[in-house]
């Protein structure tokens, strides 16, 4: 039914496009019979309005992955760099946070670890939404931060790292198989700041996946069954990801000849001093308007990204 529903919605769109078009040439073709300018204008008026729908379908149909079209799961790590990358990690946070608000996406902080000074150590956003993950596939790696650090009382420039994990949300379509034995569940009392009941009670919940190693933990709500849904929902995506991972490096080890796989390369710099600049190292597509990126403007990123993935699979 979800297949059905999601074909429909490519049918019914580019249904609605071609409709609207086809309006547009007619009341050109009016204008132009009658003498009417004022219906030349409307009929141009609709141009870029069509143009902005057909680019979104357009990308829409690179979007052919086998989930593709689900929600997302997103992690950040701080990486090297100390404080500079915990204040890196959140403002990562911001960002896809901004972006996913800017594409009528649900986003929820499912858990958050904070920093000794400032920033996350950590976080885990699930964010709701068709194809969420697979626009954000193009974001998993690790980002890189240039800039004067507001920490240092020298003013020096510093480097910062942060990575970042896309998961798909599976929600409850494909089977992942846990069992209760494989499980570990800790409660315990969240640290920092929270609300009223979060320190003053052990509603937070951290499963460890006994077979794997995998481990995830939920505190943003004050229930523990909240918790405790939230981070099954994680771990149950973790672990598809674990396991499909498992079976691509067995795949590989198999070829011949062996490739070699190369983790925890930067995919991205956002640079601030001594020049402005994003650049993605992979698609070589930058922009200097820096404070838009923050800002989660993603999109042209994720564009390029796309194309590329669709263009190297054509050749292959």
């Amino acid at each position: 039914m979800r297949e059905k529903s999601e074909l429909e919605a490519v049918v019914q769109g580019w249904t609605r496009l071609s409709a609207r078009v086809e309006d547009a040439v007619v009341a050109l073709e009016l204008a132009e019979e009658e003498g009417e300018p004022e219906m030349a204008e409307e009929a141009a008026d609709a141009v870029p309005a069509l143009n902005a729908d057909l680019d979104r379908l357009e990308l829409r149909t690179l979007l052919s992955g086998e989930d593709d079209s689900s929600s997302a799961i997103l992690e950040i790590n701080a990486g090297a760099g100390g404080t500079d990358a915990q204040d890196w990690a959140e403002m990562l946070l911001r960002m896809y946070l901004r972006w996913s608000e800017q594409q009528g996406f649900k986003a929820s902080v499912l858990d958050r670890m904070g920093g000794e000074e400032a920033g996350i150590k950590s976080a885990t956003i699930s964010i709701e939404g068709d194809y969420a993950f697979g626009y954000l596939r193009s974001e998993g790696g690790v980002h890189r931060l240039v800039r004067i650090s507001p920490f240092d009382a020298s003013a020096r420039r510093q480097t910062a790292f942060a990575a970042v994990t896309v998961l798909p949300d599976l929600d409850q379509e494909i089977s992942v198989d846990i069992a209760d034995k494989d499980l570990r569940i800790d409660t315990y009392r969240a640290s920092g700041a929270g609300g009223q009941h979060v320190n003053t009670t052990d509603s937070s919940v951290r499963i460890t996946h006994l077979a794997t190693g995998v481990v995830v933990q939920c505190q943003n709500e004050r229930s523990q069954h909240k918790n405790k849904a939230s981070a099954m929902k994680v771990l149950k995506a973790r672990l598809y990801d674990f396991y499909a991972q498992e079976a691509k490096a067995e795949a590989e080890a198999k070829a011949t000849p062996k490739q070699k796989i190369e983790w925890g390369s930067q995919i991205r710099s956002y640079v601030l001093q001594p020049y402005r600049m994003v650049k993605d190292l992979r698609t070589q597509h930058e922009t200097g308007n820096v404070d838009a990126v923050l800002n989660g403007e993603l999109m042209p990123f994720m564009e390029a990204w796309l194309s590329q993935q669709a263009g190297q699979e054509a050749e292959a």
